[in-house]
């Protein structure tokens, strides 16, 4: 465990100090990165696939939201709630930023081959799936 502890701790800090460097926090790049090429997210879909709390994502959303890449609509269909969608400056900066992170990480993920990808792929999962609840 100490092993995936360090090895996630390792990725988090690459991953953070690029993120930092166009502009963002993790959590905000990864909203913004959530909602680019989509018509946008109600807050609780947006909290699943971020893996935040409605709680905590309020604030990511109010942050973004001042600095004019993200704004709230209201769906006329469900007026009881309502959609976290891009701005216009939101898409350029997911266009400029998505593929700038990818190539970023891709540096490092270069260094291995297909195989040695996969299994670490297949790996990961495995152990994922041990710690999921079991499906009755």
């Amino acid at each position: 465990m100490r092993e995936l502890a360090r090895t996630f701790q390792a990725f988090n800090a690459y991953d953070d100090e690029h993120i930092r460097q166009l502009g963002l926090t993790a959590p905000q790049f990864d909203v913004i990165c959530t909602l680019g090429n989509t018509p946008g997210m109600t807050m609780g879909q947006l909290a699943e696939k971020t893996l935040v709390t409605k709680g905590t994502l309020t604030g990511i959303i109010d942050r973004l939201e001042r600095k004019g890449l993200v704004r709230r609509e209201v769906p006329p269909a469900n007026r009881r709630c309502f959609m976290i969608v891009l701005t216009t400056e939101g898409d350029r900066v997911f266009e400029e930023v998505f593929p700038a992170h990818i190539a970023y990480l891709k540096q490092r993920f270069s260094k291995l081959n297909e195989q040695e990808l996969e299994e670490i792929r297949l790996s990961l999962r495995k152990l994922r799936q041990l710690f999921q609840p079991i499906q009755n």
